[in-house]
């Protein structure tokens, strides 16, 4: 006659302990990847013309969770769609990072648009302090060639005509907001919407 077999205790504790850890580590790799989508970035509606990246939702209701963490986190005020968009580059064309040591040489057109505005930032976000308070450029104070393009040059040393300062910092970002402008969710490539190049002319 075969013995009824002993079931196996389980531990409470250890049961309690392993729970506990399940959920620790659930939450940890939750809130990590939540915090690196918030200050990465997020490829959810997002449009990609060139080296530029807007979020045309970011400014309404249906904005996505993760570009409403990144705004507040940020708490940078979002262009609402009704008013236009907001283009960000942080490389050139090439894929190479804006290095504030090189030269680099924003060029051509911007989309239609009633009014718009060309920013310098540095990784946090902050304008860069430079000896002229010059910060970015305007679309009613760019000067242009007989075609209407434009060429800005972004550099650490003064330069002839469109001369926007970096301050020689490492890294930065080029935000282009459009007002007024066609732009928007239906866009979907460079014929849509001519955006600027964006080309490193050379680094010391």
């Amino acid at each position: 006659m075969r013995r009824p077999q002993r079931r196996a205790r389980i531990d409470p504790v250890r049961l309690i302990f392993v729970t506990l850890l399940a959920l620790v580590i659930a939450t940890a790799v939750g809130l990590g990847a939540t915090w690196m989508t918030a200050t990465r970035g997020t490829d959810l509606g997002t449009l990609t013309i060139g080296a530029w990246t807007a979020r045309p939702k970011t400014g309404t209701a249906d904005v996505d969770p993760y570009s409403r963490a990144t705004i507040a986190r940020s708490g940078e005020l979002p262009v609402g769609t009704g008013d236009g968009v907001a283009f960000s580059a942080t490389t050139d064309d090439r894929k190479k990072p804006l290095d504030g040591r090189c030269d680099v040489i924003v060029s051509g057109v911007t989309p239609a648009a009633r009014f718009w505005t060309l920013t310098l930032y540095d990784q946090k976000g902050r304008l860069v302090a430079n000896s002229l308070q010059r910060y970015g450029f305007t679309s009613q104070e760019i000067i242009r060639g007989a075609d209407g393009a434009f060429e800005i040059r972004v550099a650490s040393r003064s330069r002839a005509g469109n001369w926007l300062p970096t301050g020689g910092i490492e890294r930065y970002a080029l935000m282009l907001r459009l007002y007024d402008t066609p732009v928007g969710v239906a866009t979907r490539t460079q014929r849509d919407a001519p955006m600027p190049t964006i080309a490193t002319a050379g680094c010391p």
